[in-house]
């Protein structure tokens, strides 16, 4: 086996695929967004790559795990307890059972890292 067959290189390169939210779950803002997935793992549950969305406020439910690097703009997660913002540079995880907003002020690019749970 060779390097390419176990290190996936994260980047913007080629096309965007749409990453829109469902309507439903637009508060405020266009709910536009796109993504670049670098890597998904045999299991299809791990999956790593670049997010970009335009401002707004989109109402979430986790039920994966997220890591976020924010690379531009700045977010607030907002629940019923209180608020958190991060921006440029900031590296936070977003636990599986977080309910809330998450807002994009400005347009917001992130490096993500995703793990959805097991099935049953």
């Amino acid at each position: 086996m060779t390097i390419p067959d176990f290190v996936a290189t994260i980047d913007m390169s080629g096309e965007a695929e749409p990453s829109d939210a469902a309507p439903d779950r637009v508060v405020a803002g266009s709910g536009v967004a796109r993504l670049w997935n670098g890597f998904s793992d045999a299991s299809g549950r791990f999956h790593a790559g670049h997010w970009q969305a335009e401002p707004g406020v989109l109402s979430v439910n986790y039920t994966e795990t997220e890591l976020c690097v924010l690379l531009e703009g700045r977010v607030r997660l907002t629940d019923g307890t209180g608020a958190v913002e991060y921006g440029p540079g900031d590296a936070f995880v977003i636990a599986a059972g977080f309910r809330g907003t998450w807002e994009s002020i400005g347009r917001v690019t992130k490096i993500y890292a995703i793990l959805t749970p097991e099935d049953g």
